[in-house]
């Protein structure tokens, strides 16, 4: 129980953050008919997540509450990997295939380079 309140409290705060900063970006775009603030909180879940992953193997700072808190609640509920699903089949059934396959390379590129990003970024800021 004392384990799910830490997920629950960072579920709650990514959720919030989910909302407000891919709904910013996706405004910021302009387009209504592609997901860039879904990408978007992909791509920056992705980079934290590189950064904490690399905290936690060098067991620097990371508790077990802090992993609970960030890495299952925060960023499991900031990134949103089924509505990515979701949004390319939408995009398959109403732009077709290049749309889709856009999305989903992106998706896959960056937020792997988002990892990669982190993981430095944990290299530089925590030796």
């Amino acid at each position: 129980m004392y384990e799910a309140i830490w997920v629950g409290a960072g579920g709650f705060i990514g959720a919030i953050l989910r909302y407000v900063i891919s709904g910013y970006i996706q405004n910021l775009s302009q387009s209504v008919s592609f997901p860039y603030g879904t990408l978007a909180v992909n791509v920056i879940g992705c980079v934290f997540i590189g950064t904490l992953s690399h905290l936690a193997e060098i067991k620097m700072g990371m508790t077990t509450e802090m992993r609970l808190l960030l890495m299952i609640g925060l960023l499991g509920s900031f990134t949103t990997f089924s509505t990515f699903g979701n949004e390319t089949v939408n995009l398959l059934q109403d732009q077709g295939i290049f749309a889709a396959l856009i999305n989903l390379g992106a998706h896959i590129f960056l937020g792997l380079l988002g990892v990669f990003l982190g993981r430095f970024l944990g290299i530089l800021l925590w030796r």
